[in-house]
């Protein structure tokens, strides 16, 4: 039998992205719009983990699917941790990716270079038929606020966000350098064994 994975999430790029890094399992993906879902979870939580179960149990209830669902974003050592949980809303609705991650190099402009650490942080939580929260994961990726954007690569605050050991932003790497070492790789790497045990008992 071949389980149905959702992924909490409209965006099929995510999606592509879980199955690329997770090509192992024998599963079916699929995204909230491929099961007719509209309902937006409140992302009410203070933490990447509460809002991850939240949507993850919120989800599963709704569609008796197992479900992934993560909430990630970026944190800067000269922000006092923000943008944090409100990563997607930094500097308010409607802006453009660009505009955010311009906003922040503006903040940034009298920070020196040592002070500029940040990190992404991602938690995926795993829910099963019924909103039975399994298991969760959270992987890191430490890196500095670079000085300008550069790369054309991935999406958010990728062109900003700098890995000195590479010397290259997150935008500069091939997807698949980055899938390696990025926070939601790291996390769905640390949860892929749930996965795995899960789906061959629902199988």
């Amino acid at each position: 039998m071949n389980v149905k994975l959702l992924v909490a999430t409209h965006n099929k790029g995510k999606v592509r992205e879980y199955a690329e890094m997770l090509s192992e399992l024998d599963v079916s993906w699929c995204n909230l719009d491929d099961v007719g879902v509209t309902e937006d979870v409140p992302e009410t939580g203070s933490t990447f983990a509460e809002n991850a179960i939240l949507k993850a149990q919120a989800y599963a209830r709704l569609t008796g699917l197992l479900t992934l669902a993560d909430d990630s974003g970026l944190e800067v050592d000269a922000l006092g941790g923000a943008p944090g949980v409100y990563t997607a809303r930094f500097g308010g609705e409607g802006l453009s990716h660009e505009e955010r991650y311009r906003l922040l190099l503006m903040r940034l402009a009298d920070v020196p270079w040592a002070k500029r650490g940040a990190r992404f942080r991602c938690v995926i939580a795993l829910a099963g038929v019924g909103g039975v929260l399994l298991g969760t994961a959270e992987g890191v990726c430490e890196g500095m606020i670079a000085l300008e954007p550069a790369g054309e690569g991935g999406f958010g605050y990728d062109p900003v966000f700098y890995l000195p050991e590479r010397k290259k932003t997150m935008a500069e790497l091939p997807s698949s350098v980055k899938h390696q070492i990025s926070h939601r790789g790291r996390a769905l790497r640390q949860i892929a064994p749930l996965l795995q045990r899960v789906i061959r008992e629902l199988g």
